[in-house]
């Protein structure tokens, strides 16, 4: 490679063979199983105007102050790379009328873009797959999100994972948490982490699932959520947990586990590897597969009417560690074209091929042996080879496979 060829950008890649095919069986596996759901498929731009993440995220959090990829355009405007999906689909819901199909369940799933230090598993150009419920208030749509999500990782082969999961109340419950929250670390600011004192004044959940030791001994007596839950937040939570129990989705009560934004209400979660099983050793400290909450006060804030919602997003490069590489499957049949006259004859029988739903290729360059010798290595279930003088032979594993000779039956 020369000096002057032009390198990746740091913390972008390029992915390819069994790596583009771990990455292909995600996506595959995640739009199969959200058609099962009947969650409708949507695609919304890759950037938009600054004012829609920093309204819908709030102007002090790390992703908009510091992780943002914004750039003025030729016209003078703000626009900015999505750092994630769920602000982009509630403005696409909001300016395209798409009230008119409460309760709306949305999928989609494309490339992001956040500033921050790559390292294993995290990269500043990423990939999500995203589910979101929008219009429904019910306890009942978070199950359906969370049964969605649990069948998800089940059929992509994760099993050793687990729900963790958490209310943050109603709004009322929320406030009277946040402020006893408050009241509890101003005694020990001092004492906090540089991060915890900042978000004391900004987002002061936020420090309950802190890391830093300074933190750890005053986490454990911290207020807890269920000291200050509505009735009906307290409701809300026991249908949604009785619920999982009903579809068969193993959680467990993570009380620490929050969501800083004011917008979020109720039900909080992650999909988290069990401890010292092989997903939690594939993924090191990017501990997290899946998450999500229930944002019912997110659309307010972009200048809609109050609209309950839930959703959930998951890295596509993190579950992709987790399902391993995989190789591409071998070809159905493979053409070996041994009389080059016959080529035309060889390209006309891939095309009946593959119009019958068969995968299929042609070998028709090197030398005679290597052509065969290609298309040995690549095992396909059977090999046609396309000799001179108008004959053929046939080999393979299964040489015989009906579904190709009903296609091509002057090679029976």
């Amino acid at each position: 490679m020369s000096k002057n060829t032009p390198k990746a950008i740091r913390g972008t890649q390029d992915i390819f063979g069994p790596d583009a095919e771990g990455f292909a069986f995600v996506v595959e596996t995640f739009e199969r199983v959200r058609k099962l759901y009947r969650f409708r498929r949507a695609e919304m731009p890759v950037f938009e105007k600054t004012e829609v993440f920093a309204r819908s995220l709030g102007e002090t959090t790390d992703v908009v102050s510091k992780e943002m990829y914004s750039f003025d355009d030729r016209g003078g405007e703000s626009l900015t790379l999505r750092p994630e999906f769920t602000a982009g689909i509630a403005r696409a819901f909001l300016t395209n009328g798409w009230q008119q199909h409460a309760p709306l369940k949305l999928a989609t799933h494309g490339p992001l873009f956040r500033y921050e230090r790559p390292q294993k598993g995290r990269y500043r150009q990423f990939h999500q797959i995203d589910a979101e419920i929008i219009g429904a208030g019910e306890p009942q749509a978070d199950v359906e999100l969370l049964a969605m999500a649990d069948q998800l990782l089940k059929e992509l082969g994760i099993e050793d994972v687990t729900l963790h999961l958490n209310t943050l109340g109603d709004g009322e419950s929320r406030e009277a948490w946040r402020a006893a929250l408050v009241d509890y670390f101003s005694a020990v600011k001092g004492d906090l982490s540089e991060d915890s004192q900042e978000r004391l004044e900004k987002n002061p959940l936020r420090i309950l699932d802190s890391k830093d030791r300074r933190d750890r001994p005053f986490l454990a007596d911290a207020p807890k959520i269920d000291d200050f839950l509505s009735d009906e937040a307290a409701a809300f939570f026991d249908a949604v947990t009785s619920g999982l129990d009903a579809a068969g989705v193993k959680w467990k009560r993570a009380e620490a586990l929050v969501r800083g934004l004011d917008y979020y209400r109720h039900t909080a979660f992650e999909f988290i590897p069990d401890e010292g099983s092989a997903s939690a050793d594939a993924l090191g400290s990017q501990s997290t597969v899946l998450g999500g909450g229930r944002y019912d006060g997110l659309i307010e804030n972009l200048g809609g009417p109050a609209t309950p919602a839930v959703g959930w997003a998951a890295g596509i490069e993190r579950l992709a560690m987790l399902v391993g590489e995989r190789v591409e499957p071998p070809a159905v049949v493979i053409i070996v074209v041994e009389d080059d006259g016959r080529t035309s004859e060889a390209t006309a029988a891939l095309r009946r091929l593959r119009e019958a739903g068969l995968s299929s290729e042609m070998i028709a360059s090197g030398s005679l042996r290597k052509r065969y010798d290609k298309a040995v290595k690549r095992s396909p279930g059977t090999i046609i080879s396309l000799q001179t003088e108008m004959g053929h032979s046939i080999s393979g594993d299964d040489s015989s496979d009906p579904r190709v000779f009903e296609t091509l039956p002057e090679y029976k």
